[in-house]
């Protein structure tokens, strides 16, 4: 593995355990794939530095049983703002 992607796996490690970041979060502030993010973090990151891996996975866990919160609260804002639009 190329020492500049082991090094961008451990540098969107610690960004998403220090800011409990999802994927999207972390691709979006590091300019790559979520894809990239993704394989880094759950794939390539084992291979370097497991404690840091086991630590990205739980966060990882976290945002995936939360997902369907975030979507629902998502949906709510945005007929919020239909229905505020039609009103006036």
């Amino acid at each position: 593995m190329k020492a500049y992607i082991e090094e961008r796996a451990v540098t969107l490690a610690n960004y998403i355990v220090e800011n409990k970041a999802t994927v999207r979060e972390a691709a979006k502030v590091f300019g790559i794939s979520k894809s990239s993010v993704h394989k880094d973090v759950a794939e390539r990151l084992w291979e370097i530095n497991q404690p840091l891996a086991k630590s990205v996975q739980l966060i990882l866990s976290e945002n995936k049983a939360d997902r369907h919160i975030r979507g629902g609260q998502a949906t709510k804002h945005k007929y919020e703002i239909i229905k505020s639009t039609l009103s006036h």
